[in-house]
């Protein structure tokens, strides 16, 4: 191990920055952070320091450095592009046993900055030792996805609550089993959800409990469970959110429709239960009232339960339902907003869904009712200056067409069909409202597909981006 990692408390401390550049400004920001009182030794002071010199309360001295200069500071940093005075700092601060970093030299550094990921009160460092700083960045980016910023904050709840637990439960044992359950349970997601108040609430309730009996409980099957109505976007696993993935993470159950392609279930935890209640047009594995009690029966049970949706589940995806069982019947849940098919698919397409020469607003439809037809404000959708984004539109793409001509849309209104957007899938058909149809019929299509109209379609060959199954065009 070349660098041993520690922590230092710079809270107060004198700390000397050599250099008044951009890269100065950076350390100079990260001292801040840790609440150090910062001098700024250069001989000429740019922009980017100026401009924190006064938020940051900085001393600025404009000089040229001697090595008397670091007399007195607990850490020094030389950020300047003069390798000579860079050198000269170093040694003068390794002289008098002063922690020193002059920026991308290694070999005169006491100490070097690592890639840091502050969730303050909890900080996560990574350094490659200098050797390689561009991976050291890329892992912290990656942990970023893994330590999201409530961390912070129940951390803090902890810290807030540690005298109380410890005299309230003498035995060490007991506090770490109480303390896991706290950091990893209804609390924590309290927490995370944005509600510290009644993530209190719930830790000063489960202390007024007997913390024997919850470390000897029967555990599994057992105890409060919760449900995570997660939106699980419309098909690319990269596209999840940081809280979807956390919670898919440490869910036992997940219950899954169809639209949620198996790169994302392989991101559930590996020993979770994974329930298939996928719905197609006339083959529902389980009906929707059926779905909303078995949500409500795992998590009456003690689960966790992840409740995998396509796309966004308030948008055409029934989670408002799902929730009213669940809050009737009192039990806890969390929404997970995802990307929307149209959001999604529109963007991969290169169709923006709205465009200042094209198009002033958007309108979401569902191709298909309760009623099994399509009854929609045709009138309305056939009004020009605006796209239409129709889910599930496959089955009455004929229809669809035939209706908003009759209703006043232009026979060449382009038009296009995403299938299985947003995955290395997808293939996008496009055409008008007169031919669409007979190409989509002639060719193989299965859903999952989108149904985008309006002549923001026709910037698809000019914007798209993404390289998709197909190269069938028409506008």
């Amino acid at each position: 191990m070349q660098y041993f990692p520690i922590f230092v408390k710079l809270q107060g401390q004198a700390c000397l920055v050599v250099g008044a550049g951009e890269i100065a400004a950076r350390k100079i920001d990260l001292l801040a952070r840790a609440g150090a009182d910062i001098t700024v030794l250069a001989q000429t002071v740019k922009e980017p320091v100026l401009r924190i010199q006064t938020p940051l309360g900085l001393t600025i001295v404009q000089k040229n450095f001697t090595p008397s200069d670091v007399e007195g500071f607990k850490l020094v940093i030389s950020a300047t592009n003069n390798p000579a005075t860079n050198e000269l700092v170093a040694a003068s601060a390794q002289q008098q046993g002063i922690l020193v970093n002059v920026v991308d030299s290694p070999a005169l550094c006491s100490f070097i900055f690592p890639a840091i990921v502050d969730r303050s009160p909890i900080i996560a460092a990574v350094t490659s030792g200098g050797a390689a700083p561009v991976l050291a960045r890329l892992l912290r980016a990656k942990l970023e996805t893994l330590i999201p910023p409530g961390y912070g904050h129940l951390a803090q709840l902890a810290e807030k609550c540690r005298g109380l637990v410890k005299t309230r439960i003498s035995q060490p044992e007991q506090r770490r089993i109480f303390w896991e359950d706290i950091l990893q349970g209804s609390v924590a997601e309290s927490v995370f959800s944005g509600n510290l108040q009644k993530a209190e609430q719930q830790l000063l309730a489960k202390l007024d409990q007997d913390p024997k009996a919850e470390a000897e409980g029967e555990g599994e099957g057992e105890g409060e469970g919760e449900v995570y109505l997660i939106g699980a976007g419309p098909g690319a696993a990269d596209l999840l959110t940081f809280r979807a993935l956390r919670l898919m993470q440490q869910a036992d159950v997940v219950v899954y429709d169809r639209l949620v392609s198996p790169e994302i279930l392989d991101l559930a935890r590996r020993d979770a239960q994974k329930i298939y209640v996928g719905k197609q047009r006339q083959d529902h594995a389980l009906p929707q009232e059926d779905i909303n009690a078995l949500l409500a029966k795992l998590a009456k049970a003690g689960k966790r339960v992840a409740r995998l949706k396509g796309g966004d589940p308030f948008i055409f995806g029934r989670g408002g339902e799902e929730i009213e069982t669940l809050m009737q019947q009192g039990i806890a849940f969390q929404v997970v907003p995802g990307i929307t098919a149209a959001s999604g698919c529109a963007s991969y397409a290169g169709i923006p869904l709205t465009h200042r020469d094209h198009a002033q607003s958007c309108v979401f439809v569902t191709g298909h009712l309760k009623e099994g037809d399509i009854n929609l404000n045709w009138t309305q959708l056939a009004s020009p200056n605006q796209t239409v984004v129709v889910y599930m539109g496959l089955v009455g793409l004929e229809k669809i067409c035939a209706e908003l001509i009759a209703h006043g849309s232009p026979h060449d209104l382009p038009i296009a069909l995403i299938q299985q957007g947003t995955t290395r899938l997808q293939r996008v058909i496009t055409g008008t409202l007169a031919t669409l149809p007979a190409k989509v019929s002639a060719q193989e299509v299965k859903a999952p597909t989108l149904v985008i109209i309006g002549t923001v379609v026709s910037l698809h060959d000019k914007l798209r981006w993404f390289q998709d199954s197909s190269a069938d065009t028409e506008c």
